[in-house]
């Protein structure tokens, strides 16, 4: 059987994904979101917005690495530009 390799990035990765929802579910326990309307079509709370984020970000960052020659980093701050854009006008 074939085990997966956790590099360092990876393991990474998962982490901050892991602290990221842990913080949220605090912040949302402790001061619970109201719905509004940004510049998404839908009205959304903080929680909506980090999903919708986390998963254009994927599909961004496969598309970029997919489609382009760029480098991994350069999918990687794109990606990252989306979610903070999407958390903060979303």
């Amino acid at each position: 059987m074939e085990w997966m390799a956790w590099t360092t990035p990876t393991a990474l990765f998962f982490v901050a994904i892991g602290l990221l929802l842990a913080g949220m579910t605090t912040w949302e326990l402790r001061s619970p979101s109201i719905p509004r309307r940004g510049v998404l079509p839908i009205s959304t709370t903080r929680g909506d917005r980090l999903f919708i984020g986390l998963l254009g970000s994927a599909y961004l960052h496969l598309l970029v690495i997919g489609v382009t020659g760029w480098s991994i980093w350069v999918a990687s701050a794109l990606s990252l530009v989306w979610l903070l854009s999407v958390m903060r006008w979303g």
